[in-house]
């Protein structure tokens, strides 16, 4: 039990009152400050001042000093030993094996060969020189001396006086004298200070060669930011990758591994070099290490690529000037030249940069087109810049569907067929429809008689993964979506994807974060150019671009989501990828909805005019052949593009959206199908009178039975 310790305090204050008692006051005692031992308090201030800033940089800079005097004795030393020696050739030779540049090697053989023999030559006259010296000595002595008699006899005939015989003789020796007496002072200090000089020396030799490691260097250099990409730093940076066979194949090169580097070349923001890796080292062993490659490089991961060049056992490196990633690149040419039109067999649109600097352009010509990547990367602005470009042929055709809603595609109302916007399951529904119409005027066009050219009809979808995971089902309970045989929009797709291309009937899609359920492996596969913003993961790359281009190095799943907006791998034979690589990086121009909005304003003022169907029209009440019978009227023929015209303003409702392909989806079968006239698409009055007559005899019929 504790006990209460009370302090009695006597007030020792003069009293006013001298009869007043003293007074004792009881106080609770106070707790007591806990007593820190000395030797904690004496090592909290060790560790304080251990940890300090300023003692870790002086730690560093005693090791750095330290390290520079060490390893430059040890550079001298090698340096000696290789101009004594045959090292540094017996060093290149091995490293000429291990290349497998046996021509190489033989030559390196012979120079080593000459150089054994002009040492063993000098070695020999080193045994002779003692004699030939001390023979020299004696007779550049005896004349010497001659000489200086000589010149004594001069001055004493001249002088008068015959002690000048020995007046230069005796200056000598006095010059003599004085230089060993000069000597004899200079040397004890130079025995005191020489080390100290050559110490020095030896630190000039390490500081220059930045002879230590990098934690003990200032903050400033060890940083490496923007230090250039040396064919010194690409070897160190790939001895030091971890790869054991590397590092030691490196160690026995004679050019301590600089015959592994070819030329480093100015790519764009970066510099490029091809790596001929050593007899052991495969080229998946550095792909894998990317990240500790570009950190050895002193880069951030997504400034270093490696891509799979012609050359067997070789890595392409392309190394980014530090923070040139992260600066934009110019404008789309779409956007600055407004003289600029688009020609879809022969062109190529401006898509962007590759990371060497140089302009990206896309054939779209007969090429199927899927883009992908996580959402919010520059997924539509990327297929739009490729539309925008492409609608600048006048002749060119859209069925757009834009399952997102959210006006990314609104320019192109009164320049697409077809333009619908938006995300619910009856949006999905029409959409479907219009691709399933897309692929019954791609039948039509394969019915045409051989040679016959169709202008390209381009059916775009994006967000696409809507329309794959719509859960709806048709009145004969075939679903919409999916990728059953029996779905829609999947069956669609494929129809499309198999014959489409030769008719110039192309499905471009674009669709996000994709999964074996929202992208089907034979949709993804059917594409002829296939490329992909940033991923989360390397099996979204392989579903994205194809193990082909993985494994050559396509990386999408490594592009930072929200920092590399816009930048995309494309694998594509329509787009200039250099020899031997699967995939290229394109960094895209960005076109915004004013400059978009813009440019199909170009595009509509080279068309005639169109009008742009919102919605597939399923109204029951009409009858559009007996429609289309009664716009023809009794002429002979009719243009198909007065037809539609007199449609329009017929029921705008039902016909204002109307294109060629509805017209001949209705007119297929019947007998009335338009047909050509004096070069021009006709429907003939005669031809539709029979088609409806065998309609409703057909109706009759069968009502009759």
């Amino acid at each position: 039990m504790s006990e209460n310790v009370v302090h009695l305090h006597k007030h020792t204050d003069p009293p006013t009152d001298e009869t007043a008692p003293t007074v004792l006051t009881v106080v609770p005692d106070a707790p007591a400050a806990p007593i820190v031992p000395l030797w904690v308090r004496s090592g909290r201030a060790v560790k304080n001042a251990a940890t300090h800033e300023t003692t870790k940089t002086a730690a560093r800079a005693i090791a750095r000093h330290s390290l520079y005097t060490f390893n430059g004795g040890r550079i001298v030393a090698r340096r000696t030993w290789d101009g004594k020696t045959g090292a540094r050739y017996e060093r290149m030779i091995r490293a000429a094996e291990v290349a497998g540049n046996l021509e190489v090697a033989e030559e390196w053989e012979e120079r080593l060969q000459r150089f054994r023999a002009a040492r063993h030559h000098r070695r020999m006259d080193l045994l002779h020189s003692p004699v030939e010296a001390a023979k020299g000595a004696a007779v550049g002595t005896g004349m010497g001396i001659g000489a200086l008699v000589a010149l004594g006899v001069v001055m004493a005939i001249n002088n008068g006086d015959i002690a000048d015989v020995i007046t230069p003789l005796a200056a000598t020796i006095s010059f003599i004298a004085t230089v060993i007496r000069i000597v004899q002072i200079v040397w004890g200090p130079a025995l005191t200070i020489g080390p100290f000089l050559a110490l020095l020396a030896l630190w000039a030799v390490g500081s220059k060669q930045q002879a230590a490691p990098a934690w003990s260097m200032p903050d400033n250099v060890r940083s490496g930011e923007g230090e250039p990409i040396t064919p010194s730093i690409v070897v160190k940076a790939l001895r030091d990758l971890g790869v054991p066979a590397l590092r030691n194949a490196i160690k026995d090169m004679g050019d301590a591994g600089a015959s592994m580097l070819g030329p480093i070349r100015i790519a764009g923001c970066g510099v490029e070099v091809d790596v001929t890796l050593p007899s052991g080292v495969s080229t998946i062993e550095v792909q894998n290490r990317r990240r500790k490659l570009a950190e050895n490089l002193t880069r951030h991961e997504h400034e270093v690529f490696i891509t799979i060049p012609v050359a067997a056992r070789t890595v392409r490196l392309w190394v980014a000037d530090s923070g040139a990633l992260d600066e934009p690149i110019g404008p789309s040419p779409l956007v600055t030249d407004e003289t600029m039109t688009a020609d879809y067999t022969k062109g190529r649109a401006p898509w962007g940069q590759d990371l060497r600097g140089d302009a990206a352009a896309l054939s779209l010509y007969q090429r199927h087109l899927l883009i992908t990547g996580l959402s919010n990367q520059g997924k539509t602005v990327a297929l739009r810049s490729l539309a925008l470009w492409v609608a600048l042929d006048r002749s060119v055709q859209f069925l757009m569907g834009d399952l997102k809603g959210v006006g990314d595609w609104a320019m192109f109302d009164g320049l697409a067929t077809t333009l619908i916007q938006g995300p619910t399951d009856e949006h999905v529904i029409q959409v479907i429809e219009m691709v399933e119409g897309a692929v019954e005027e791609m039948n039509r066009r394969i019915q045409a008689p051989p040679g016959t050219v169709f202008p390209a009809l381009i059916v775009l979808v994006d967000e696409a993964q809507v329309a794959f995971m719509c859960p709806a089902k048709d009145e004969d309970r075939r679903p919409y979506g999916g990728a059953k045989a029996n779905s829609r929009y999947f069956m669609a797709v494929r129809k499309i994807h198999n014959q489409g291309r030769a008719v110039n009937v192309l499905m471009w899609q674009g669709t996000q974060d994709p999964t074996n359920e929202n992208l089907p492996k034979l949709v993804r596969e059917g594409a002829h150019t296939r490329a992909s913003l940033a991923l989360g993961t390397e099996s979204q790359a392989r579903m994205a671009l194809g193990d082909k281009a993985v494994d050559g190095g396509a990386s999408p799943n490594l592009l930072r989501p929200g920092l590399d907006q816009g930048t995309l791998v494309v694998a594509s034979s329509g787009i200039d990828i250099p020899a031997g690589q699967a995939s290229i990086t394109v960094r895209t121009h960005y076109i915004d909805d004013d400059a978009a909005e813009a440019i199909t304003d170009r595009a509509k003022a080279l068309r005639d005019g169109v009008t742009t169907l919102h919605a597939i029209d399923r109204d029951p009440d009409r009858d559009p052949l007996a429609d289309i019978a009664s716009v023809v009227g009794t002429a002979e023929r009719v243009r198909t593009k007065d037809v539609l015209s007199r449609l329009g303003t017929l029921n705008a409702d039902a016909y204002g959206g109307w294109s060629f392909i509805d017209l001949k989806r209705v007119l297929d079968g019947t007998g009335g199908e338009p047909y050509k006239s004096d070069g021009v698409m006709v429907v003939g009055r005669d031809r539709l009178a029979r088609a409806l007559a065998n309609r409703d005899g057909d109706g009759s019929a069968s009502a009759a039975e």
